[in-house]
């Protein structure tokens, strides 16, 4: 297979890792480099070790050496450069949360499709072995019957971080309720109602975001799960599933670097190795920088580019994904319960798949 071209729309601190992932991987090259400042984005080129770069987000598009396009710009701005990487001919990988609202995801997609495009949203954990693990291992019924599911991702970012700059898409929900958000539905399916609480950040910049938020979901089958994220205490990456059985510990749930997860069953613990063929993962000494998740990611998605292949996570569960998200952000807001829309997939598919 030829490797797929990419194009990196900003020279954002995620990209030296996206680089490194796209250099490890045999199906991706990274050829160009495109930023808001020419000098700028050619000093960035030269560190990451990229060949071309362009002083404008629309010079980078119009490159015809360029099929597909990583796109990690602050989250106000995803869909509109989505929609217009899609309307250049590009495909798109756009980081996490690819999009704020449900309408935002329908839009680009609606853009991919009348570009005969793929358009992927960047949550690079679900690709990884170790996230296939637990899915099986729920499925197979190792601990029992699934009842409640517990993520949690917390960090420590000073005021005027962009994480906590409100203008720019900023606030604990979004930047890191995406990832206990999709754990959640990954694992139990579509909620059908949610709960929370939130407590605002108040310095200048990040007044009306979401400092930390903490929310419960009902799930399908009397399924419970709960998240909390931060961007003001200590980092915390945490996801627990329990069943009437056992429980499944996910020590490293995102970057996914420890190489195994806990099975605790009839009170014993033991640990499974997430790639006992070492076929896909390096283990944190192997992979310091913690690219192995987001080489996984590229290698999914180029090879979906290079054969026409259906991403393992399309459409539907953009949509949903922005739906749920947004519900927790409006249960936290009103300080009532939220009803989250429909899921758009199969709802064969929504439950424990």
């Amino acid at each position: 297979m030829t490797a797929v071209r990419w194009g990196m729309l900003s020279t954002a601190g995620i990209g030296r890792v996206a680089a490194a992932a796209i250099a490890a991987s045999p199906h991706a090259e990274l050829v160009a480099v495109g930023g808001r400042d020419a000098g700028r984005a050619r000093r960035y080129a030269d560190e990451i070790g990229v060949p071309t770069s362009f002083g404008s987000y629309e010079e980078l598009l119009a490159c015809d050496d360029v099929e597909a396009v990583y796109i990690p710009v602050p989250i106000s701005m995803h869909t509109e450069w989505t929609v217009k990487a899609l309307e250049a001919g590009k495909h798109v990988l756009c980081e996490k949360p690819f999009a704020v609202t449900a309408a935002d995801a329908e839009r680009c997609f609606d853009a991919a499709e009348a570009a005969d495009r793929l358009c992927i949203e960047g949550l690079m954990y679900r690709h990884h072995p170790q996230t296939r693990l637990v899915q099986r291992l729920i499925v197979d019924g190792a601990i029992g019957r699934l009842a409640h599911v517990r993520a949690a991702l917390t960090v420590s970012v000073e005021p005027g971080d962009i994480r906590r700059t409100t203008a720019l898409g900023g606030g604990a929900s979004l930047d890191l309720g995406c990832y206990c958000v999709s754990a959640i539905r990954l694992l139990a399916g579509h909620p059908t109602r949610v709960h929370a609480a939130r407590v605002l950040d108040t310095v200048p910049g990040a007044e009306g975001g979401d400092l930390r938020l903490a929310a419960t979901l009902e799930m399908p089958d009397d399924v419970l799960a709960q998240l909390d994220v931060a961007l003001d205490f200590p980092r915390r990456d945490e996801l627990e599933v329990i069943g009437t059985k056992g429980k499944i510990t996910v020590p490293d749930p995102w970057l996914c670097r420890p190489g195994y997860i806990e099975l605790e069953v009839d009170g014993h613990t033991r640990r499974l190795d997430v790639d006992p063929d070492d076929k896909y993962a390096l283990t944190h000494a192997e992979d310091p920088e913690n690219t192995d998740a987001y080489r996984i990611e590229f290698d999914a998605a180029s090879q979906a580019i290079r054969h026409g292949e259906t991403p393992l996570f399309g459409r539907a569960d953009a949509i949903d994904q922005a739906a749920v998200v947004d519900a927790v952000r409006q249960a936290a807001e009103l300080g009532r319960p939220v009803t989250p829309a429909p899921s758009a997939a199969d709802p064969a598919l929504t439950a424990h798949s």
